[in-house]
């Protein structure tokens, strides 16, 4: 951009004018992002796009050139014969340019610059030379130009049918399939939604079917993508492609000219608008582009660039500006280049772009908030000594933000002195100084499969907070004292110093754990981790009692090679008993800490809630579950505890069976909330999955910024220190949880994207044997396609991978096939033999079938695809007759 920028200085600033004579153009190629006049302030808005940051910076350059302007020739006592002008097409950003600069009487019209159009500014222009005229990026006249959508309706008007109830006013969502179809069907015209984006403020009108006209789906088969705009569906084209699907990540799609001679021309829907849309200028320059985003809710967008042929095969980041009525999809510019389509670093940008993970360096103005390089941990007044402790840490291996350390002791009295540890980050972290606003913006670390993305420094993260054994730290710590039958007697809270003396693996601590008591007697590491054992069991055998759930997690790991980071195996998480050690004193010390914070500011402290769920949100799985003979109670989660155990004795012979159905179930379920305590009655303060009535993030505070908030509040409620100004006002706290939830949701799905692409590199590998390449699995059934006239498929869950897919019976003709029967009472497919009648083979929900694993790749877009394998009634004849000749030449091979 740069460069483009200083060629067009070079061949504009000089030339010849009207008349014959040479004329000079001055121009200034200003560095406003390092000029401290021109920095802007981050933005509070946290779903704020790039495209508004950029308006922001162009405004305030305009009101630093104009107010330079000023006073350079104030100075001079010189009139003022030139003005500086801000050229934007959008309103909002014009409007804020009026009420950002301040009024000042001497100044002409009382404003340092001035705000106008481009439609605006031509005008004034061609008074001076009528020959001018404005120039749209469409080539037709406004005559000719069809009008896609009607116009809305003067704000005004809008405003008096809000408060008169005429109109009403909503978030609109379109589903993940596709930006025509929204959850506001019902009551707006498809036609009309497609001027809308997903997240837009809208306003409906509510109108009679049969006044209005409409059929809805039901009434109309022939209703669809297809009826309003140029993308076909499967009705419509027989021969369209397989990959319907916008693309899984957004890019630039050239018309494919021709194909192979002698076969058919295929159309797929980015064919057919790329055909409608795409087309040269004739300033032999540019040309009109479309834009196929990764999000399929989000709309193809029209690009004019002169940066076709660059920008083909790159991963790019988009803005949207407008979406005219005379246009079918949203006009917009380029903002930059990601990379090249399919590697590995540019796919992994783009999934940060995605869900907006913050991952640029930390600003100088953060890291200045750091320690000194050669700072040194001592011991400081207020703090409690505890560096005698036998402290130690449990944790994954090569973890190296170690939040938490524990430890046990037996006491004088017969009783045991067991410890919570935390890393105290809000010593080094001061409210609200920019290293915390930095901080309170991210919310969380986001943990990729190859790459960890910090909420914090590294300094902070990976040395001065994190836990590490044989080194002093400052902790904050929580320490109860409890019978060796795990009652407890008394708690106190600390700022403290501790020493860790090991940082211990899993399964380093389960060996100690395992080891034969008669050995233990001189070890303080095995006798301190033995103790919390026993204490751990007791814990976790009373929350159960109380309606804790154990869920379950299809999650896996990945084995990355050292150098490239590509998977080469994929492994499932072992979990040990040390894991359910951690994971109960976590929770005990969370649980204390909430309820002290509420004692002391019954209003004011961050909690985290879990809702019970709606039957409606079970009731899927408690239909598949009566297929087994299961049946799943929710009326509360002692009910649902009990009733998943019973199943797991029901489904002993299969174990797995009874890890799905936990994993079935977590999906039923809302997400935990961050909140302000004064926002909800305390009723609404119950987690539901931990049975617990309070409960708060306290022992995280490296990796997630409610933790910080929390450790603030219990040191303000302990007094050793004051209580920040911000976390008084619960209108803060508010803004602060909604943040912090949607951060962890996005982070959430970060790691999620990053597993998928792992595993489509891991099924795209080289040969078997090799750590990648098709697999073939066992793997269950989760959910079967019943509807009428839909695709026969169902969805699979295959354990070694962790991961899920989709089984496409393809080859059996979805309306026409009699043989195909569908049973939505049993959630089962069957297929019958043509002459006898006789049922060939059957896939019902929960069963276990066989499937291959591979990646299909087509232009530059990988798939996973799962084929059915087993039972061989229902698999495709043709993944049947290649996975005959595969096996044929592996013995070929063998033999030779």
């Amino acid at each position: 951009m740069y460069r483009r920028a200083t060629d067009l200085i070079r061949s504009s600033s000089s030339g010849e004018d009207g008349s014959g004579g040479k004329r000079k153009i001055c121009f200034i190629v200003f560095a406003d992002v390092h000029h401290s006049d021109t920095q802007i302030k981050a933005s509070d808005n946290n779903d704020a796009i790039i495209n508004d940051e950029n308006d922001a910076r162009l405004r305030k350059v305009a009101w630093f050139y104009g107010n330079a302007l000023y006073n350079h020739l104030h100075d001079r006592s010189m009139d003022q014969d030139a003005e500086v002008v801000f050229l934007s097409d959008d309103v909002q950003s014009r409007k804020l340019a009026l009420l950002e600069q301040p009024s000042d009487d001497n100044v002409a019209d009382g404003v340092y610059y001035k705000a106008r159009s481009m439609r605006q500014h031509v005008a004034l222009l061609q008074k001076e030379d009528p020959t001018l005229h404005y120039s749209t990026n469409r080539s037709v006249d406004n005559a000719s130009k069809e009008i896609y959508y009607s116009p809305h309706i003067d704000s005004s008007d809008l405003s008096y049918g809000l408060k008169s109830n005429r109109y009403y006013q909503g978030t609109y969502r379109s589903n993940r399939d596709s930006h025509t179809e929204g959850m506001s069907l019902s009551v707006v015209e498809k036609t009309e939604l497609q001027s809308s984006l997903r997240g837009a403020m809208i306003s409906i009108e509510l109108k009679e079917r049969e006044r209005s006209g409409w059929r809805s789906a039901k009434e109309s088969p022939e209703a669809g993508i297809a009826a309003d705009t140029a993308e076909p569906t499967l009705k419509d084209i027989d021969n369209i492609a397989e990959e319907v699907a916008v693309d899984e990540e957004g890019q630039l799609r050239r018309l494919q000219e021709s194909r192979e001679e002698g076969r058919q021309r295929y159309a797929s829907p980015h064919d057919v608008i790329a055909e409608k849309h795409e087309r040269e200028h004739a300033d032999g320059v540019t040309s009109t582009v479309v834009f196929f985003p990764i999000d399929n809710r989000i709309p193809p967008i029209l690009l004019r660039t002169t940066q076709r042929d660059r920008l083909v095969g790159m991963r790019i980041l988009v803005s949207i500006d407008s979406w005219p009525a005379d246009s079918e999809y949203p006009l917009g510019h380029y903002v930059k280049t990601l990379g090249v389509t399919g590697t590995k670093d540019t796919e992994t940008q783009v999934l940060l772009q995605e869900f907006r993970i913050p991952c640029e360096p930390f600003p100088a103005k953060v890291l200045a908030c750091l320690p000194p390089a050669d700072y040194k941990i001592e011991l400081e007044p207020g703090r409690l000594d505890m560096r005698h402790l036998p402290v130690l840490s449990i944790d994954p291996p090569g973890c190296k933000d170690i939040d938490d350390a524990l430890h046990c002791i037996e006491l004088p009295n017969g009783n045991w002195q067991c410890g919570v540890h935390i890393a105290d980050v809000t010593h080094y972290v001061e409210a609200g100084s920019a290293i915390d606003l930095e901080a309170a913006n991210r919310s969380t670390s986001t943990y990729l499969v190859n790459k960890r993305l910090d909420m914090l420094p590294s300094l902070l993260t990976t040395d001065l907070c994190s836990l590490k054994g044989n080194v002093d730290r400052f902790a904050f710590s929580v320490l109860w004292e409890v019978t060796p039958e795990a009652e407890v007697v008394d708690v106190e809270f600390h700022k403290s110093i501790i020493h860790s003396i090991a940082a211990l693996t899993y399964q380093q601590a389960q060996s100690l754990i395992d080891k034969p008591d008669k050995d233990c007697r001189d070890d303080i590491q095995a006798g301190a981790v033995k103790r919390l054992a026993v204490l751990a069991r007791k814990f976790r055998e009373r929350r159960i009692r109380a309606g804790a759930l154990t869920l379950a997690s299809p999650e896996v790991k990945f084995v990355l090679d050292s150098e490239s980071l590509n998977p080469t195996d994929v492994q499932a998480y072992t979990l040990y008993e040390a894991n359910a050690l951690v994971e109960e004193f976590m929770l005990l010390a969370n649980v204390t800490v909430s309820k002290k914070i509420l004692r002391h500011y019954p209003t004011l402290s961050v909690l985290r809630r879990h809702p019970a769920p709606n039957r409606s949100m079970f009731d899927g799985l408690i239909q598949k579950a009566r297929t087994k003979g299961v049946s799943i109670c929710i009326d509360d989660s002692k009910k649902l505890a009990d009733s998943l155990d019973e199943a797991g004795k029901k489904l002993s012979d299969n174990p797995y069976l009874d890890k799905l159905i936990r994993i079935l179930s977590t999906r039923c379920m809302s997400p935990a909330q961050y909140f302000c305590s004064g926002e909800y009655q305390a009723k609404d303060w119950h987690h539901y999955g931990l049975a617990a009535p309070v409960y708060t993030h306290f022992t995280s505070p490296i990796r997630r910024y409610a933790d910080v908030c929390v450790h603030r509040l219990l040191a303000a409620a302990i007094g050793v220190a004051p209580l920040p100004v911000f976390l008084s006002s619960k209108s803060h706290l508010h803004d602060l949880a909604a943040n912090m939830n949607r951060r962890h949701r996005a982070a959430q799905l970060a790691g999620r994207a990053s597993v998928q692409l792992h595993t489509l590199i891991f099924f795209a590998g080289g040969e078997e044997g090799e750590g990648g390449g098709a697999k073939e699995e066992d793997a269950y059934v989760l959910d079967v396609e019943t509807s009428p006239n839909s695709e026969p498929s169902f969805t699979v869950m295959v354990p070694r991978y962790g991961i899920e897919g989709r089984v496409r019976l393809s080859h059996i003709a979805a309306k026409d096939d009699e043989n195909l029967i569908r049973d939505p009472e049993k959630h089962r497919l069957a297929y019958k033999d043509a002459k006898s009648g006789k049922m060939k083979a059957s896939v019902a929900v929960f069963d276990k079938v066989r499937v291959k694993i591979w990646v299909r790749s087509s232009r530059d877009r990988k798939e996973l695809i799962v084929d059915l394998l087993e039972p061989r009634a229902l698999a495709d004849p043709t993944v049947l007759e290649e996975k005959e000749r595969t096996t044929k030449k592996k013995k070929l091979k063998t033999k030779k």
